[in-house]
């Protein structure tokens, strides 16, 4: 599996398993709704773990500017509410930021 897609989906879970919880939390959703949330954030983690990178530290941190460029795709294809300019231009220097960490030349 590629480090794109193992990103992707593991913004999809942990995206997916966060707004589980957010469900129940914020929105008065079923408490059950948690058991598939918990089980989200695992196949999160392990996910990560697959990531083709020296240290973990730096496999998160360029893992963060997928998830923020998933979050505003959830926001769009799950809530509803279509990102604005300035997000496209926030997420896009995020992806941006998580393609030189992860794939800069090292000495």
């Amino acid at each position: 599996m590629t480090t794109a897609l193992i990103y992707a989906l593991a913004a999809l879970a942990e995206i997916a398993g966060c707004f589980a919880f957010w469900a129940v939390v914020r929105s008065g959703a079923h408490p059950l709704w948690l058991a598939p949330g918990v089980l989200s954030l695992i196949a999160f983690g392990a996910l990560l773990t697959k990531v083709d990178a020296e240290h973990a530290g730096r496999a998160f941190a360029a893992y963060g500017g997928v998830y923020i460029v998933a979050s505003l795709a959830w926001l769009w294809a799950v809530e509803g509410f279509r990102p604005d300019r300035w997000d496209v231009v926030g997420g896009t220097v995020c992806l941006a930021g998580a393609a030189i960490i992860l794939y800069a030349p090292r000495g």
